[in-house]
C-alpha cells in the first residue's frame, strides 16, 4: 500500500508541480499566540536610567559596579548628563573615562547608552570649561532667580561667541570620533545650549537668545554627528510656547533631530506638560524621549499624583523612551504598576495574533504560513524588520531558515489601548529547494516551526510577547512534519 501511495503521489507531481501537489498533504494548524504582559528590551525604545544627572553623585552613585539594575523591567539605556569640563578639564585633555566606566557596565549586559554635555549650569560655576572662558570667551556671571548679576556665582557662556563655538566645535568633533555611529549609543542629545542643556535660560541669566543662537547649536552637532540619533530638548523654542510648530524645532526635525521634553510632571496638573502637539510631527519618523521631573520634588509639589499622568505622557507623545529620575530602585518600588502599564504601551510592541500553517509539507515543495501582526503600543517599531521563520530539530539545530521581505513592520499602524490595526501576510516557503542541489541539505522528518522579527539575513533582534522562546529571540509555533521528495 506505500508503494502505490508514494507512486501515486510522483504521479501527481508530475502532473501539477511542486506546490500543488504540497497543498494536498494534509490539515493546517492553526495558534494564537498570546501577550504575557512583560517588559521588552527592544532597540530605539525603553527606559532611560539617570545614572548622572548633571550631579555626578545623582543617580547612580549607590550603585555597585555589578548592578546594572536588571531588576528594572523594560530599561534598555544608561543615560549620562555631564558638564563639558568634567570631560575636557585641560584643552585637548579629555576624561573619557567619566563616560566609559559605567557604560560598558551596561553594555555588558547588552543594553546601550544614551549622552548629554552641558554648558552651563546652575549649581557650579564652569560646566564650560573655565580654560574656555580664558581663551576669550565670552558670556554672564548670573544668580539663580536673579538672572545677570555682575557679582553672580556661576558663569554662562555666549552661545553666539565665535570662540566659545570654535572650541565646542572641537570638542564634538572629539565626541563625535568616539562615539557617532557607536551602536551601543542609542542617542544623544543636543546640550551646550542652555541651562543644564534644555535649551532655555529661565534658570540662569533669563536672557532672550534668538533664532540664530539655537541653530548655530543644531547645525554643530548635525555636522559632526552623521549616523547617531540626535535628540533637541522642547524647551528650545520656549519651555511653554504653544504650537504643532516652532521655528526651532521644525528646523531640528528637517535635520533628522528627533524631541526629548523634560519637563514632564514638572508642574502640578494642569500644568503637567506642554508640548505633546509639538511631538505630534516627530513621533511618526522618529523616537520621541520624554524625562520626568526628579520624583521626589514632583512628589512635594503635587505633581505626580498617582502616577497616572506619567503613562497619560506616554499615550500624548507617543513616546519611545521615558526616565528614570530618581534613585531607581525607589521609583520602581513605589510606582511598579504604572511602569508595568507603560511597559505594554511605551515605544512598539509587535504581536503576533494568528499564525496557520501545515501540519506536514514536501521536501522541495511550495507552502504557505499565514500570519496576523499588531503593534500594541504607541510608535512605530523605527528600526524595522522583516518576519522569519525557523525549523530546528531536536537537538536546537536549525535545519531551515526563511525571511519574507514582502513587508516591513515598521509599516504596522498603532492605535488606542487595545485597538491596534492588524496586518495579515502570507508567506511562500520552500524547504530545500532544488537547484544544482539541495539548498539547504535537508531531511525529511519532525521539525520545530519558530517565527522571529529581525534583519533580512534572518537574524532575530526585536523581542516579542510571546513565551516558548528559544533565548534567540525566535518564539515556537508547533511542529511541521517534512516528507521526503518527489522526484
Amino acid at each position: 500500500m506505500q508503494k502505490v501511495t508514494v507512486l501515486l503521489a510522483a504521479i501527481i507531481a508530475l502532473v501539477l508541480g511542486p506546490g500543488l501537489c504540497t497543498a494536498g498533504l494534509g490539515a493546517r494548524q492553526t495558534v494564537h499566540p498570546v501577550d504575557h504582559g512583560k517588559a521588552l528590551v527592544n532597540p530605539q525604545m525603553g527606559w532611560t536610567m539617570h545614572f548622572y544627572s548633571n550631579i555626578i553623585t545623582n543617580y547612580g552613585s549607590k550603585l555597585a559596579p555589578s548592578d546594572t539594575l536588571d531588576d528594572f523591567p523594560g530599561l534598555s539605556c544608561v543615560y549620562l548628563r555631564v558638564p563639558w569640563s568634567f570631560l575636557e578639564p585641560e584643552e585637548g585633555r579629555f576624561n573619557w573615562s567619566l563616560l566609559d566606566t559605567p557604560a560598558q557596565r551596561w553594555i555588558e549586559t547588552g543594553k546601550q547608552v544614551a549622552l548629554r554635555i552641558s554648558s552651563t549650569e546652575s549649581w557650579m560655576r564652569w560646566a564650560t570649561p573655565k580654560w574656555v572662558h580664558e581663551a576669550g570667551a565670552q558670556g554672564y556671571n548670573f544668580t539663580v532667580g536673579r538672572g545677570v548679576d555682575p557679582n553672580g556665582p556661576y558663569w554662562e557662556p555666549d552661545y553666539k561667541d565665535p570662540v566659545f563655538l570654535d572650541k565646542l566645535d572641537r570638542f564634538l568633533a572629539a565626541l563625535a570620533q568616539r562615539y557617532d555611529g557607536n551602536p551601543n549609543v542609542a542617542f544623544i542629545d543636543i546640550g551646550s545650549f542652555g541651562v543644564w542643556g534644555e535649551g532655555h535660560s529661565w534658570a540662569s541669566s533669563k536672557l532672550p537668545f534668538d533664532f540664530a543662537a539655537r541653530q548655530a547649536h543644531v547645525d554643530l552637532y548635525c555636522k559632526h554627528f552623521k549616523k547617531t540619533l540626535l535628540a533637541i530638548s522642547d524647551d528650545f523654542a520656549g519651555p511653554e510656547e504653544p504650537g504643532a510648530h516652532l521655528p526651532i524645532t521644525d528646523y531640528a526635525l528637517s535635520k533628522g533631530v528627533t524631541l526629548r521634553d523634560d519637563s514632564i510632571c514638572v508642574q502640578p496638573p494642569p500644568r503637567s506638560w506642554f508640548h505633546a502637539e509639538l511631538a505630534q510631527a516627530f513621533w511618526p519618523k522618529l523616537p520621541v524621549v520624554l524625562e520626568h521631573e526628579h520624583y521626589g520634588p514632583s512628589k512635594q509639589k503635587n505633581a505626580w499624583g498617582d502616577g497616572s499622568l506619567l503613562a497619560k505622557s506616554i499615550e500624548e507623545y507617543h513616546a519611545s523612551y521615558m526616565s528614570i529620575h530618581w534613585w531607581p530602585r525607589i521609583l520602581l518600588e513605589e510606582n511598579r504598576a504604572i511602569i508595568d502599564q507603560i511597559n505594554r504601551r511605551m515605544g512598539y510592541r509587535l504581536q503576533l495574533r494568528e499564525a496557520r500553517f501545515p501540519t506536514q509539507v514536501r521536501l522541495g515543495g511550495r507552502f504557505t504560513i499565514e500570519t496576523t501582526w499588531a503593534n500594541a503600543g504607541v510608535a512605530p517599531c523605527y528600526p524595522g524588520g522583516f518576519v522569519g521563520f525557523t525549523l530546528k530539530d531536536g537537538q536546537g539545530g536549525i535545519v531551515a531558515a526563511f525571511v519574507d521581505e514582502s513587508f516591513d513592520v515598521r509599516d504596522l499602524k498603532v492605535g488606542s489601548p487595545g485597538e491596534a490595526p492588524t496586518q495579515a501576510l502570507t508567506s511562500e516557503l520552500i524547504v530545500a529547494e532544488k537547484s544544482y542541489g539541495f539548498a539547504p541539505v535537508s531531511q525529511s522528518g519532525t521539525y520545530d516551526l519558530y517565527v522571529s522579527v529581525g534583519r533580512r539575513d534572518a537574524t532575530p533582534v526585536i523581542a516579542l510577547p510571546h513565551d516558548d522562546d528559544d533565548g534567540h529571540r525566535r518564539y515556537r509555533l508547533g511542529s511541521v512534519a517534512i516528507l521526503p521528495r518527489v522526484e
